[in-house]
């Protein structure tokens, strides 16, 4: 049975920045070679692709369905595809570091990313996890982003606008401080997503800004960061106890009874923390497990939870 290639093109309106049909003028395409090596390219009538294995013209490629091999003129054969969000953001132009796939499909399933919900973003970065969070939210949703340095702002417009292919009318992009701006937003918002250096500096800002049930991610790189996210959190006293993990991803290779791990991987990126907003005046349970001895010992200098056991203090005096 043959797949259709019916169904005509994704509706404008839906802003997914996904096409179907035949490959069209001023669409990017990714081709990507036997070794695995890939090229991304923007199709224009007239124009001639050169690489190491010879040439062939963007018109042998306009007008055909995507998933085909087209051949250079030295005999190098090429996959051609339209690229996938995961592909586009780790070869488009950077600014800031980007937000791996990983990680933003897990910020997108994890903080619970849905159609209609306002999305604030703190450090837009190169528009990686933006393109994510616009697509989860749709046209009807809203992705605040603030970013502090302009010239990241502009890497990231460029971004995301080339994935969409026009400005996305959920997005809006503003250069400033969130934690001067997020005050100021006209209604509460959803979710805060916070890819910055300090987010703690934020947390009382997005408390304010969140609804009850709202939720908090942080994106961190490092343990010191991790930690002092945590314990701010919970010193906080206004959100549930934070959720923290991180992803690695192995790839596998298989062929025939050789079948084993890859060589390469995806390993740490940054942590994830997740917390979710408790209504006004309302606190979490206190937790009954006690800290293991030292955690809160007289080395600590960090915030400390507000329910801190009784027994632990006295051990921190006794020692």
């Amino acid at each position: 049975m043959t797949a259709s290639t019916g169904g005509g093109d994704v509706a404008p309106e839906a802003w997914s920045g996904v096409h179907r049909g035949p490959l069209r003028a001023g669409e990017w395409v990714r081709l990507t070679d036997s070794k695995g090596r890939r090229h991304n390219i923007c199709l224009e009538p007239g124009k001639r692709f050169f690489s190491n294995r010879g040439h062939f013209d963007h018109d042998e490629l306009i007008g055909r369905e995507e998933g085909f091999t087209v051949s250079s003129s030295a005999g190098g054969e090429y996959l051609v595809f339209r690229p996938l969000l995961s592909e586009f953001v780790v070869s488009m132009p950077r600014g800031a570091a980007v937000v791996y796939p990983k990680d933003a499909a897990q910020i997108v399933a994890m903080a619970d990313i849905f159609p209609g919900a306002h999305v604030v973003e703190a450090g837009v970065g190169s528009g990686a996890l933006t393109c994510s969070l616009l697509r989860a939210v749709g046209p009807h949703g809203r992705v605040s982003s603030y970013e502090r340095r302009e010239e990241f702002a502009d890497v990231a417009r460029q971004n995301v606008t080339q994935f969409f292919d026009g400005d996305h009318p959920a997005w809006r992009l503003s250069i400033g401080d969130l934690a001067e701006a997020l005050p100021r937003e006209e209604e509460p918002v959803d979710r805060v997503i916070l890819d910055m250096l300090a987010p703690w500096d934020c947390l009382e800002a997005t408390a304010g800004a969140l609804r009850p049930g709202g939720i908090v991610c942080a994106y961190v790189a490092t343990t010191t960061q991790l930690s002092r996210f945590v314990e701010t959190t919970r010193a906080h006293g206004g959100f549930t106890e934070p959720a923290v993990w991180e992803s690695l991803v192995r790839d596998w290779h298989v062929e025939g009874l050789a079948v084993r791990p890859g060589h390469k991987m995806i390993g740490h990126t940054a942590f994830l923390v997740t917390a979710r907003r408790m209504a006004p005046g309302e606190r979490p349970p206190m937790k009954k497990r006690r800290p293991a001895p030292g955690a809160y010992g007289p080395d600590y200098t960090g915030p400390r939870p507000p329910d801190l056991p009784p027994q632990v203090l006295e051990e921190e005096l006794d020692s």
